[in-house]
């Protein structure tokens, strides 16, 4: 397959006109929207039709290639993506073991297109992911990076699908998870996949996680 680089326009710099910054690498910003209804579960992109009319958000939990013209041309979807009741930031890829490069860039663009839809009149939840140590310890960078452009004490999203299957999965997922609720004291987690308790368990007094099933366990259940 033809793969194809957006890298002729300065990383579409119309995403962040009138965006506000955060942290020394200006992360931009997705605002807290307090008056925002928790969804009732989290549909994805390619999947959508299925949810207009409903208090369910639309999600990015799919592979990247998916949701690619979301990426090349936001300004497309803008109007498409009003019609919902929230949508949660893209989830372009975050691997561990990428170049500490890509990861920053990833996490970039999760908060532009967030910022950009949030600006253009969507209700926007952050979603928040975590590479290797270097994005959410300061380690290398002086501030946690994983959690820059977000506000603390608001709703959130994390994902577990496919994300806690060995050790040494759920060692990064639970160091990140508490670098998380450190960092941004978060007032409601929704959790898109399985929330175990031998994962959860001992979280569950720092804050209110809502579990959101995964698409294939909602297809199946149903």
């Amino acid at each position: 397959m033809k793969k194809i680089a957006n890298l002729n326009d300065g990383c579409n710099p119309e995403l962040v006109a009138g965006a506000e910054f955060d942290g020394i690498l200006e992360i931009p910003i997705i605002y807290s929207e307090q008056d925002l209804a928790v969804p009732e579960n989290i549909t994805p992109f390619t999947f959508r039709e299925q949810a207009v009319g409903t208090e369910e958000a639309i999600g990015f939990f799919e592979k990247d290639i998916q949701f690619a013209n979301v990426l090349q041309n936001p300004d497309e979807y803008i109007n498409d993506f009003k019609r919902f009741h929230a949508l949660i930031s893209v989830d372009c890829s975050l691997y561990r073991d990428a170049p500490l490069a890509a990861q920053v860039i990833n996490l970039y663009r999760n908060r532009a297109l967030g910022s950009f839809y949030q600006r253009n009149g969507s209700h926007v939840i952050p979603l928040i992911r975590w590479g290797n140590e270097y994005t959410y310890t300061t380690k290398y960078f002086p501030e946690k990076i994983a959690f820059l452009g977000v506000e603390k004490n608001s709703t959130v999203c994390i994902g577990t699908y496919g994300c806690i299957k060995t050790r040494e999965d759920k060692y990064y997922f639970h160091a990140g998870l508490d670098s998380m609720l450190e960092a941004l004291t978060p007032k409601t987690v929704l959790v898109y996949g399985a929330m175990p308790d031998a994962v959860f368990g001992n979280y569950s007094k720092y804050t209110k996680f809502i579990t959101c099933p995964d698409w294939i366990t909602r297809m199946h259940g149903r």
